[in-house]
């Protein structure tokens, strides 16, 4: 199996898919560009929830967005989740499901719909076109969109509103969690700490120098061997979180880890730290009230 050291993703040589392979990455909506030869997924069932593509209002357009939720009658805890730079493929909407399954009303927003669908590209420079047309501004008025749309909803309680997001998404939670009063808590897998391919803060804020400014507490999760990640930025983040005497966020890292342990679509997955994150995780929303 391939080692995963890029930090957003493998490119397609690096995987050297075969035939059976693509098609298996395609058919499934999984990202073809980060996909796995040897890849098994978590397939999510729909038992129990209520799945689907609803509309955002944002500022300049309507954005798509996929819900999951349970069933059962009642308001219950919302959580945004963020996409890698890969935007809305299958693996983010089957962690929809999995929270979902979990008791949240969660809604992943497509990010990336105005400039297109990086999910089934393979050139890596065109993805990064994409993700860099996200702005700062863009991105803030899809979160505020959501929120919107989460209070809209009867079986939602926005009161207990938290936020997550891998990689690309990972760097967003920290800057929401720094702009968004609403949210009580955010987890970021791996979200870069000092720039990278998020869009900015509009002061041009890095997560490190907006440390201060959170509004909600966070939990990282990171990986010891994450190529694009130095652990030097993660011992920066600490410090910046301890200068600002935010007690309540703090910074998980995996030992052997890779950047992407989460994503069970690439090679860099891993299995054990992944399910300890999303325990983690979950703990993490319900001490903060999501």
């Amino acid at each position: 199996m391939v080692t995963l050291t890029r930090p957003d993703g493998t490119r397609p040589e690096d995987l050297r898919l075969s035939r059976r392979g693509l098609t298996l990455a395609l058919t499934g909506g999984y990202a073809v560009a980060a996909w796995s030869a040897g890849a098994q997924p978590v397939q999510t069932d729909e038992q129990g929830l209520v799945t689907g593509m609803v509309e955002l209002s944002a500022a300049d357009r309507k954005v798509p967005a996929y819900v999951a939720r349970p069933a059962a009658r009642g308001r219950h805890p919302t959580v945004i989740l963020v996409s890698e730079i890969f935007g809305l493929h299958e693996y983010i909407r089957d962690t929809a499901r999995r929270l979902a399954k979990a008791g949240y009303v969660t809604v992943a927003p497509d990010f990336f719909v105005r400039w297109g669908d990086p999910a089934p590209m393979t050139d890596f420079p065109a993805i990064l076109k994409i993700v860099a047309n996200a702005t700062d501004g863009y991105v803030t008025a899809d979160l505020r969109a959501a929120v919107a749309y989460l209070k809209a909803q009867p079986y939602a309680d926005v009161r207990r509103l938290g936020i997550t997001g891998f990689c690309w998404g990972g760097n967003i939670v920290w800057e929401a969690c720094a702009r968004l009063p609403e949210l009580k808590a955010g987890v970021a897998w791996y979200g870069r700490l000092a720039g990278g391919h998020a869009a900015n803060d509009t002061a041009g804020k890095t997560p490190i120098e907006l440390a201060a400014e959170l509004k909600a507490p966070v939990l990282g999760l990171y990986a010891e061997k994450d190529s694009g990640i130095p652990l030097a930025d993660v011992e920066r983040m600490k410090a910046a979180l301890k200068a600002a005497g935010k007690t309540g966020s703090d910074i998980v890292v995996y030992p052997g880890a890779q950047h992407g342990f989460h994503a069970d679509y690439r090679p860099s997955y891993d299995a054990a730290a992944a399910r300890d994150g999303w325990a983690k995780m979950l703990a993490f929303f319900k001490s903060n009230g999501v």
